[in-house]
């Protein structure tokens, strides 16, 4: 009888199937965060980061010759805006799922990306953990958000919260809310139109329209909201 046709011989043991990790590619104009996020993700056996940009137009350059699994990217950074920038991902890439990492507050930002294209929003003051879970979560095709903006969200879509209320800030379109932040930054009628390629008549009727929607009465009750808005936005504040 041979050896290995003995009563109670075990076969030999399948090698480990090798998957291949899913490819990341990373979107923020502050060198130190993108340096902890590869540290964070190419310690995982799932992931791996496959570039790195430090604006939206780099970025957008990358993807056709990097082919990343995902963009994760911050939703304020030089040039384009962040809100324009997923949806130029959307348009050019709709299969490339987005998820949004940001310092910024999620009860204003979150629904906006969501709006415009991306499948997730976590705030950078998250653990790494959960900032893991969020990734897997979008890369299997589901959408994240966290638990208090879920709850808003499903709020909002029963009905829950009367029309009108919370932060003024979200009746405004992404483009007033764009023409918004620019203010904020002390930047002029003229720079706002430079900026975001529009003429300065456009950017005229643009101011109108928030006024009325955030009930200022002037420029100058615009202004001081702006920068007050834009500066409490800010780390620390």
């Amino acid at each position: 009888m041979s050896r290995s046709s003995k009563s109670g011989s075990k076969p030999s043991p399948k090698p480990p199937r090798l998957v291949r990790k899913k490819r990341i590619l990373i979107v923020d104009d502050h060198p130190m965060t993108r340096s902890g996020l590869v540290n964070l993700l190419d310690k995982q056996p799932d992931l791996e980061v496959c570039g790195e940009a430090g604006s939206p137009a780099e970025a957008l350059a990358h993807i056709p010759r990097l082919k990343p699994d995902l963009l994760m990217t911050d939703i304020t950074m030089p040039g384009r805006s962040g809100i324009e920038f997923i949806k130029d991902i959307r348009a050019v890439h709709p299969e490339l799922p987005v998820l949004v990492l940001s310092m910024h507050d999620e009860t204003v930002y979150a629904e906006r990306s969501l709006r415009a294209g991306a499948r997730g929003y976590i705030m950078k003051e998250v653990g790494g953990e959960t900032l893991l879970q969020a990734l897997r979560q979008v890369l299997g095709g589901s959408v994240y958000v966290s638990p208090r903006m879920s709850a808003q969200l499903l709020d909002a879509l029963a009905g829950a919260q009367p029309r009108g209320s919370g932060s003024p800030i979200k009746k405004l379109t992404d483009r007033e809310f764009e023409v918004f932040q620019l203010i904020g930054q002390g930047k002029s009628t003229r720079d706002v139109a430079r900026q975001l390629h529009l003429s300065s008549k456009t950017v005229d009727v643009h101011r109108a329209h928030i006024k009325e929607k955030l009930g200022l009465e002037d420029s100058t009750s615009l202004i001081r909201y702006a920068v007050r808005w834009v500066e409490s936005e800010k780390p620390g504040a």
